[in-house]
């Protein structure tokens, strides 16, 4: 079982960029992105549910971040627009092989499998 996530990188503030999390070994239920910013402490950005596809999204992120789902490529997006500086952090994927409510997204140890982190770095 493996998850890579991808596409991260430098982007002015305002820009966008879009992150890909391919799952490969089998199907998740939920899906989380989450950010760590130095110094602070892991939080979800986003979830999707795989089957219905229902989202979550943290406050911060709200009408600027969409996350999606492709089920044909096991691959789960997030594109993200209208980037902020404190947007600025490593990005993480993460799949749980469970159904989550939408009341629980945000705990991190519900989460199975974690890939690796992407940087995304927004200039002011």
């Amino acid at each position: 079982v493996q998850l890579q996530a991808y596409g991260g990188g430098l982007v002015q503030a305002g820009g966008s960029l879009r992150l890909s999390c391919a799952a490969s070994g089998r199907t998740f239920l939920t899906y989380g992105w989450f950010r760590q910013a130095p110094g602070k402490e892991r939080e979800l950005v986003a979830a999707i549910r795989w089957n219905g596809g229902i989202t979550y999204y943290a406050d911060s992120v709200k009408a600027r971040f969409t996350v999606s789902r492709d089920n044909a490529k096991n691959t789960v997006y997030l594109q993200m627009n209208s980037l902020k500086p404190e947007d600025t952090a490593v990005y993480y994927c993460a799949a749980a092989i469970r159904q989550i409510i939408t009341s629980q997204v945000t705990n991190i140890g519900l989460y199975d499998y974690w890939g690796h982190g992407t940087l995304v770095t927004v200039s002011s």
